[in-house]
């Protein structure tokens, strides 16, 4: 049986993000692993994922980075507290803040590499440090600072029988 990613444990009601959500047809998809104490996305860019001919759009490297964080800090949310990551109530984190370098062009045509690792967790916080790597050379280095998401942002249920 394969091992499910982060993201796949994402309730169905907050599984839309473009980056990251299983139910956007349209989006990326990631799909982020814990490989021991870092984590670990592959993703293929497709030739529209273009900036210049030959290399990938910024965008979408920061996109790649501010997902597979939010994932590692919602994984490293669980893995904290001692529990899996199917257990209620569910862990899900929004981007506070994306930093990216851009250290050298990214080229397309290669899978890309993102990990991460995670630099602090307090309380509703998570600190996610990211690289996205292609053929074994850091293209982009990140920093997401990730939180909990607020519950004004969470969609409503509807209520079963009482």
């Amino acid at each position: 049986m394969k091992q499910k990613a982060f993201q796949d444990y994402y309730p169905d009601e907050l599984s839309y993000c473009y980056g990251c959500g299983r139910l956007n047809e349209h989006g990326l998809q990631l799909k982020s692993y814990w490989d021991g104490e870092e984590t670990v996305a592959i993703f293929h860019p497709k030739p529209y994922h273009i900036a210049i001919p030959g290399y990938v759009y910024g965008g979408l490297i920061a996109s790649l980075i501010d997902c597979h964080a939010t994932g590692t800090a919602a994984a490293a949310a669980y893995r904290q507290e001692g529990r899996e990551m199917h257990t209620e109530p569910s862990l899900r984190f929004v981007t506070a803040s994306l930093h990216v370098e851009y250290v050298r062009p990214t080229p397309l045509g290669v899978p890309l590499e993102v990990r991460g690792s995670v630099e602090e967790i307090k309380g509703r916080k998570v600190v996610v440090s990211a690289t996205v790597s292609a053929d074994g050379e850091v293209c982009a280095e990140g920093k997401v600072v990730a939180v909990q998401i607020p519950e004004h942002m969470l969609p409503k249920r509807e209520l079963k029988d009482q």
